[in-house]
């Protein structure tokens, strides 16, 4: 891009009316904005940050707050259902709060928890290849990347499997409505699911008071006895909603994106054939060249200096994830993938105490979904072009068709 026109666009950039082809590929702009205006203020009050040094300094800002509630009462109506859930929920809460959500979370996806989930993770994604071999006409997203976290994320809940069908619905109802600039449709949807799932919710909770789960494998069982002061029965329905909803959007992303990325670039997709044990380097670099989460917020509770230039308390701060992880000053040639890139401090799972509690079992997941499907088939094509999911908060495909070979 020409110094003059990305200059130009830089000084003009805003998210919610993000130029044409944003949505295709952001990189070029994130690039402009971090050449030209890496603290970007897109409203008065309101910055956007490119640089990864940048968005990491802000993940570790004590004056960064992750408290939503003066952003999301004009949002979505204060009371409403998503302002309870978004008000309510882990990643959007400082301690005390966050750190008390948290703590039973963390502890219940231990590194036993994950072994433990490793046997049936591996039964299920051969099963779904297995079918997606036979099917006519596989998409990636709905006959596999999408089903995995469902099941793993509904196992860990203990979510009977014939009442997981409106789950996917609902999440991504609700996260749609965290999309910079949401249609009344969109945000009637996301009420409403919202609503759906806690009535589910309540159900599912009353039954497993009466009769409780194994608290080591049983995620909602550990979440009703707490970890010190329990959870009220409305903060354990909206932990209950984050967990699926946060650990089915980017898990799928990551498989579907880290899918697509290998297929573009056929020659990691060969090596990594070649070299199963790369499979580790490999989920990192996809979350880098594709994140899964593009951005994510803060407001500052005391002035902060970015930028060369000092901001007030109460200003809002979107962190460019996905334009951090193609930062040239930390990542040698970004735009490359490169499955065995070391050292790779991307931050496409956060930083700091708010990093993101799952992150190991989306790992886990991702290099079994990848990695069985690269050595269980030598031929992985597109069959048709690939339909790109166009929220610009989360980066993923609504509909990836392949063909097996």
């Amino acid at each position: 891009m020409p110094a003059p026109t990305a200059r130009a666009l830089a000084r003009g950039f805003t998210l919610t009316g993000p130029p044409p082809g944003f949505v295709d590929d952001p990189y070029p702009f994130y690039a402009a904005l971090r050449a030209h205006a890496p603290v970007h203020e897109m409203a008065p009050g309101s910055l956007l940050l490119t640089r990864h040094d940048d968005v990491a300094a802000m993940y570790r800002d004590p004056a960064a707050s992750s408290d939503k509630r003066r952003e999301f009462a004009p949002r979505f109506g204060a009371g409403t259902p998503l302002y309870e859930h978004h008000t309510t929920s882990l990643v959007f809460n400082d301690a005390p709060l966050h750190t008390r959500v948290r703590r039973p979370i963390v502890t219940a996806l231990n590194p036993r928890a994950l072994a433990r989930m490793e046997a049936p993770l591996v039964a299920l994604v051969d099963a779904l290849l297995d079918r997606l071999a036979a099917l006519p006409a596989p998409d990636l997203i709905d006959d596999y990347a999408a089903r995995i976290p469902l099941e793993v994320i509904g196992n860990l809940l203990d979510i009977p499997p014939a009442e997981r069908g409106p789950l996917r619905d609902w999440s991504l109802a609700i996260l749609s409505a965290l999309e910079p600039a949401p249609s009344p449709a969109v945000l009637g949807r996301g009420h409403a699911a919202v609503d759906e799932f806690k009535a589910y919710l309540r159900g599912l909770v009353a039954e497993r008071r009466r009769h409780p789960g194994d608290i080591d494998t049983d995620v909602l069982t550990r979440l009703i006895h707490g970890d010190g002061e329990p959870l009220s029965d409305t903060e354990l329905l909206h932990q209950c909603i984050f967990l699926l909803n946060a650990g089915h959007e980017t898990t799928t992303n990551l498989i579907g994106n880290g899918v697509h990325a290998l297929l573009v670039h056929r020659g990691e997709f060969d090596r990594l054939r070649a070299d199963p044990a790369l499979i580790t380097t490999a989920v990192e670099e996809l979350l880098r060249f594709e994140s899964p989460l593009q951005l994510n917020n803060r407001v500052t509770t005391a002035p902060v200096t970015l930028g060369g230039r000092d901001w007030p308390a109460g200003t809002f701060v979107t962190l460019g994830i996905g334009a951090a992880n193609r930062d040239p000053a930390v990542f040698a040639d970004p735009d490359r993938l490169d499955i065995a890139r070391k050292p790779n401090p991307h931050l496409a799972f956060g930083h700091g105490a708010h990093a993101c509690a799952g992150m190991n079992v989306a790992r886990l997941e991702a290099r079994i979904a990848v990695g069985r499907l690269v050595a269980r088939f030598p031929r992985v094509d597109l069959a048709a072009p690939p339909e790109r999911d166009p929220r610009i908060r989360f980066r993923g495909f609504r509909r990836l068709p392949v063909r097996i070979g």
